[in-house]
């Protein structure tokens, strides 16, 4: 495929929807390398899931980053993993968005918009990607 009907096919939204999907990538890189680098200056997180031990949350936002990351590359092809990713990623955020409504409604508000308007290019460049399927 040339790149010339690869970039006919990807469509705003989902660009859109690879573009948050890299900055959460690089975000959650920048801070599992700050978290590795020098946890003294992280806030506390010792009644978090892995506790007081900052490399192991160091290490866990690498591998999310990481998974946005490729993630968002399989977008811009129209990848089934993308997708699901993409896809989890956004209930995720819903989810933990419902969970701080009462700390930080603004917050939590966009949060909850930018994660459905993701989860709707993901879903629209799907149905395009069908429609254009069938009328082949």
């Amino acid at each position: 495929m040339s790149t010339q009907e690869q970039i006919e096919r990807l469509n705003g939204w989902s660009a859109f929807a690879a573009i948050v999907m890299f900055s959460v990538g690089v975000l959650r890189v920048v801070s599992g390398i700050s978290y590795l680098a020098d946890s003294r200056k992280v806030n506390d997180l010792s009644l978090g899931l892995f506790g007081d031990n900052m490399w192991a949350w160091g290490i866990w936002d690498l591998g999310i980053g990481i998974a946005a990351l490729f993630a968002a590359y399989s977008l811009l092809g129209n990848g089934t993993y993308g997708k699901i990713v993409t896809y989890l990623w956004a209930v995720l955020v819903i989810v933990n968005s419902f969970l701080i409504i009462g700390f930080a409604p603004w917050f939590a508000a966009g949060m909850i918009a930018l994660a459905v308007l993701v989860v709707y290019g993901v879903a629209k460049a799907t149905d395009e990607a069908i429609s254009r399927g069938m009328a082949a």
